[in-house]
């Protein structure tokens, strides 16, 4: 994860391109969900490590029905059965992110998918949202010593400064928090990315954003606040998961890095002044020219001296002072104004 800090040291966006469940169920298609996302520009892949008896229970009670949203209907366990990735397969997965120069980050949900994660050599941890108060977990995953990057989606100020703390207890000071809206898709007016200038003030590491939101519009905004991270769902075409209602087509995927990339190009540095391109135009700004002949000893007047455009004559801030002075010399119609002209 070398390149993480690395564009965010330059100032870059570091892009994440979540699989989740939009494998559909087919390794071929984890593969080529790597290489499209690398295709378009993505800085890394993420999947997610859990199998449903290390993210729920077996249970069928009312706690462990969905009972609104995306996924009405289902149980957990039967969601996370259908929705996991195959832990056989991340290996595999990790070695394609390789053989097409992205990197690979996965989100472990308990100490055993940590510890697998660890025996493939992955290089960071992803904490998802609804981890976000899972302390044991956190404390777990950062003691390893890698870059931890946490989702704060549904997190109050004190349980994010909670998370944060688990990481320092372990010594570990790479962090990266991502404001998220922890709804699929999410609302606009739910995500509340003016957070994003508010957690740079309160908690001092480098944020991000995990957009849910549809579009690239998010991902932009986010941008300009100064998200140096940005995840986002994305799927192939005609494949149904249980992610895939809200997740970005590769098109769409690749138009969104562009988009962002422009935004951190339009958001710049402070600067003031004229930059490179405007000093040829710094000659057509407005200054004082002779709008009459003037003759030697005449009186500068509201009748023979103007601020107009060009630029070449005193700058017109100077117009009040030298009403009533009188001209050193004779100066012609069209002439720039200039102190020399001015008798003292």
């Amino acid at each position: 994860m070398i390149r993480l800090y690395e564009k965010i040291s330059k100032g870059e966006v570091y892009i994440i391109a979540e699989m989740s469940a939009n494998h559909g169920g087919n390794i071929e298609s984890a593969l080529k969900i790597v290489q499209k996302a690398a295709e378009a520009g993505a800085d890394c892949v993420k999947t997610q490590t859990y199998r449903a008896d290390t993210i729920t229970i077996n249970c069928d009670n009312e706690y462990f029905r969905i009972r609104e949203g995306l996924w009405a209907g289902y149980k957990l366990y039967d969601l996370y059965t259908d929705a996991c990735t195959p832990w056989e397969w991340q290996e595999r997965i990790k070695q394609e992110c390789k053989n097409c120069g992205v990197d690979f980050l996965s989100t472990p949900f308990d100490h055993t998918a940590v510890d697998f994660l660890e025996s493939i050599q992955a290089e960071a941890y992803k904490i998802s949202s609804f981890e976000l108060v899972d302390i044991p977990l956190i404390e777990y995953a950062a003691s390893k010593g890698k870059p931890m990057i946490i989702s704060c989606g549904m997190g109050t100020i004190e349980e994010i400064q909670d998370a944060v703390d688990a990481c320092h207890r372990m010594k570990n000071d790479q962090i990266i928090l991502l404001k998220c809206c922890s709804d699929y898709p999410a609302n606009w007016e739910d995500m509340h990315l003016a957070n994003i200038l508010d957690m740079k003030q309160k908690f001092q590491v480098p944020i991000g954003l995990s957009d849910h939101s549809k579009g690239s519009l998010g991902a932009i905004v986010g941008t300009a606040l100064g998200a140096s991270v940005i995840e986002k769902h994305i799927c192939l075409p005609d494949i149904k998961s249980a992610d895939s209602d809200f997740s970005m087509s590769i098109e769409e995927f690749s138009q969104m890095i562009k988009d962002v990339q422009n935004t951190k190009k339009i958001v710049g540095t402070i600067s003031y002044g004229p930059n490179k391109s405007e000093e040829k135009n710094i000659a057509f700004r407005r200054s004082l020219f002779a709008a009459k002949d003037i003759y030697q000893g005449e009186v500068f007047s509201t009748e023979n001296i103007r601020s107009i455009r060009p630029g070449q004559g005193m700058k017109p801030k100077c117009y009040g002072e030298l009403l009533g002075k009188h001209a050193l010399r004779d100066i012609k119609f069209g002439e720039p104004i200039s102190e020399e002209m001015i008798k003292r």
